[in-house]
């Protein structure tokens, strides 16, 4: 298969999903809930006729659905669909004015909040009590306008990367993105953000230059270096705990076209390859920032045949070089003579499709580790995980350069600590995740455990039973206290909650 028809055929299938998904957008999702689910008998019907729902009824009309009503079971599913998510109420506001009248209206009733943009990261939020709480779904608040002046753009709360590189793009420019263009750029930037230029750039929540966010009394707040900074040092790190966040100010980075793309071979190669790329990141330049990842696909007609019922292994990333200084790096990669070499001049834009996401939202559990080190003896120790029964995929992020140096003025959080991240998928029913899947990505980042640091990556906790601390380092005791300062009622429930 050529390059660019493997590129194409990719495209095709993302194209084929995004279809699909905002199909199902439209539509209340019946295939993504459970028998049970869709049973009257189960829904807690019981809430409508609870005062604080009236309550909710009467100050925000048919802007709140309720348990039992077909619009709550359409908007209270997350991204990640093996998370079952049952809040009190469900709000889709659409401008920042509307999100003022939930956050006082919830309050006012004795209800407390979360906000969600996407619901990538749900399970935490989810493995809470949210018998008081009213979800505000922030996909209807979407919105970005560049400045290519400043090399800027404000982005709305629900805003998805794709949002912001479609309006980034005219003007030369890119951002911070990770490798999904349907995850919140908001969320993600928040709470960290390992990019595709992140070596060179560091965390995506360096490039957060201020935030609007509703506060507990339900007040439109500014913050930024010189407006309440020490609500802009939390929310770096901190994300919804402090509030529902409407907008961010953001730098964007000053990149039109890319030199990135992907290689792949069959998992047979697997070994040759891991312990290649584990040499090459040893003394890769900060300009240099990939990811290997060893993955099984089942057969399923709507992957592409490169992919469908394959196993494979996949290095793929960016390098902030010139064509021929980029390409004399990959070398030692490419004379191991991949299937699949794509590696080449891209639109910034098209980045954010390199890594072949899932495009459409999925049910899965995950783990992850950040190790300071990956020895020979590491790398055996990942290949033989990446094998085992029951994991979807296998991943090994690189890390260091700028992303492991704290930022000047930074937030509660600013730099990642660590050499690698190791991450470990396993596919899992839809809202019913069983022990089994838990035990299949937990026990696989176990066997890593003796190259593990003490750090862990925000954006990649997915699970209601990790101490999150090391994700926030020694940020955590100022943030309660900042809490405790903005948010003195716990009005807000967070899915990384402090």
């Amino acid at each position: 298969m050529s390059v660019s028809d493997a590129t194409a055929e990719a495209a095709d299938t993302r194209a084929e999903h995004t279809r699909a998904e905002n199909a199902r957008a439209e539509n209340a999702p019946a295939e993504n809930v459970r028998a049970e689910d869709a049973d009257p008998r189960f829904r807690h019907t019981e809430n409508v006729h609870d005062p604080r729902a009236a309550a909710l009824r009467e100050a925000l009309g048919a802007g709140v659905a309720l348990p039992g009503e077909a619009t709550y079971e359409a908007l209270r599913m997350p991204w990640n669909l093996a998370v079952a998510q049952r809040p009190s109420a469900v709000t889709k506001p659409t401008t920042a004015e509307e999100v003022i009248a939930i956050v006082r209206a919830a309050t006012a009733a004795g209800l407390r909040v979360a906000p969600q943009s996407t619901g990538h990261n749900a399970a935490a939020l989810a493995h809470t009590d949210l018998s008081d709480v009213v979800l505000v779904n922030l996909a209807g608040l979407r919105g970005v306008t560049v400045n290519p002046q400043t090399q800027t753009a404000i982005v709305l709360g629900g805003s998805l990367w794709n949002d912001v590189l479609e309006a980034a793009a005219p003007h030369g420019l890119t951002a911070a993105h990770g490798s999904a263009g349907d995850v919140s750029a908001v969320g993600y930037s928040l709470s960290g953000g390992i990019s595709f230029y992140a070596r060179t750039h560091g965390l995506a929540v360096n490039h957060v230059r201020a935030v609007h966010v509703v506060t507990a009394d339900g007040s439109l707040v500014r913050a930024g270096a010189d407006e309440n900074p020490d609500l802009f040092w939390a929310v770096r790190g901190g994300s919804g705990n402090f509030g529902v966040v409407v907008s961010i100010e953001l730098d964007l980075l000053p990149y039109a076209d890319v030199f990135a793309g992907m290689l792949l071979w069959d998992a047979a190669h697997a070994p040759a390859v891991t312990h290649a790329w584990a040499q090459w990141t040893a003394a890769a330049p900060e300009s240099a920032t990939t990811t290997l990842r060893i993955m099984h696909f089942p057969p399923m007609p709507e992957l592409p045949p490169f992919l469908s019922g394959r196993s494979v292994v996949v290095v793929d990333g960016a390098i902030l070089e010139t064509d021929a200084a980029a390409s004399a790096l990959l070398e030692p990669l490419r004379a191991l003579d991949p299937e699949i070499d794509t590696f080449a001049r891209i639109p910034a834009a098209a980045l954010i499709g390199v890594h072949m996401d899932p495009p459409a939202p999925t049910p899965a559990v995950s783990a992850h580790s950040i190790l300071d080190a990956l020895p020979a003896e590491a790398v055996d120790a990942f290949l033989t995980t990446a094998a085992e029964p029951g994991l979807f995929f296998m991943e090994l992020r690189h890390l260091g350069g700028a992303l492991g140096r704290p930022v000047e003025h930074g937030g509660a959080v600013s730099a990642l600590a660590g050499e690698y991240l190791a991450h470990a998928i396993a596919l899992a029913p839809v809202q019913a995740p069983s022990p089994g899947e838990d035990a299949v990505v937990s026990g696989a980042i176990a066997k890593l455990a003796p190259w593990a640091t003490d750090a862990l990556a925000l954006t990649f906790i997915d699970s209601a039973g990790v101490d999150r601390a090391p994700g926030f380092g020694g940020s955590l005791a100022r943030l309660r206290e900042l809490k405790a300062e903005w948010d003195p009622r716990s009005v807000f429930a967070a899915a990384q909650p402090v």
